[in-house]
């Protein structure tokens, strides 16, 4: 089984200031490594300041978005040089806020996922149906065209190296949370999904996460499921002492 990761997606929160202090708060009881790959993607402001607060701790840092091309006339962008240089490891890419807020395409999040590839960066990269589409019972379908759109032209060793999100958007800060149950179907369904892109071996090597409403109090019978590697979390992963229950709950007992 893949080595647990739980991903924290600050969003558009926190200041410089506090998000210093949250790396103080967390630092000296941070799991080790061989535990948990934990990582915390934060606004792009904060990156530099915090990879160097990382350094030596068992803790990524990792962005929330990114544009696909190296440089050029694209103002307000940042692109995966950027990233590198400042020696963020992950980025998250096509989140539904990005898709249904600011018109992100397929073609987009395929063109994102390969530029971070291609400049060492790990995907995180995120799908999942709308509550209209989970109703009319096309779950599967969303799930398979994002899943596959986002991979196109992307190698077995490169997809190795991609976190598959998989975020239903009916369930993104609403509180309302997908059963372990149908989290771990969907993610099933995304493992034989990326097996029959690629190989058995690929899609073993691929961790896939549960994202939407995820809390200390849940997250362990999300992890007890079988296909479920880890978690992107939001407005739980604000506060240091919930992050740390999360990681923690990867612990084997």
């Amino acid at each position: 089984m893949p080595k647990p990761i739980i991903a924290a997606n600050w969003k558009m929160n926190k200041t410089l200031g506090e998000a210093v202090q949250f790396m103080e708060a967390i630092k000296e009881s941070l799991p080790p490594v061989e535990q948990v790959d934990a990582v915390i993607c934060a606004p792009h402001l904060f990156l530099e300041r915090l990879t160097k607060a990382a350094e030596g701790l068992p803790v990524e840092i990792g962005a929330q978005n990114m544009y696909f091309e190296e440089s050029g006339a694209f103002t307000g962008e940042v692109s995966p040089v950027m990233l590198k240089d400042l020696g963020v490891a992950y980025v998250i890419v096509g989140h539904s806020e990005r898709r249904t807020i600011f018109g992100e395409t397929d073609e987009w999040v395929n063109k994102k996922v390969r530029a971070a590839l291609a400049h060492g960066l790990k995907p995180i990269l995120c799908v999942g149906e709308t509550l209209e589409e989970r109703e009319s019972g096309r779950t599967n379908d969303v799930v398979k065209t994002q899943v596959t759109l986002a991979l196109k032209d992307v190698t077995a060793e490169e997809a190795k190296n991609v976190v598959i999100a998989y975020e239903p958007v009916w369930a993104i800060g609403t509180g309302k949370t997908a059963s372990s149950q149908d989290a771990n179907s969907v993610a099933r369904f995304i493992r034989e999904t990326v097996r029959d892109l690629y190989d058995p071996a690929t899609a073993d090597a691929v961790r896939i996460q549960y994202g939407g409403s995820v809390k200390p109090d849940n997250i362990k019978e999300l992890l007890a499921e079988s296909d479920i590697d880890g978690a992107l979390v939001g407005g739980a992963s604000l506060d240091p002492a919930s992050f740390l229950k999360l990681l923690e709950a990867t612990r084997n007992e």
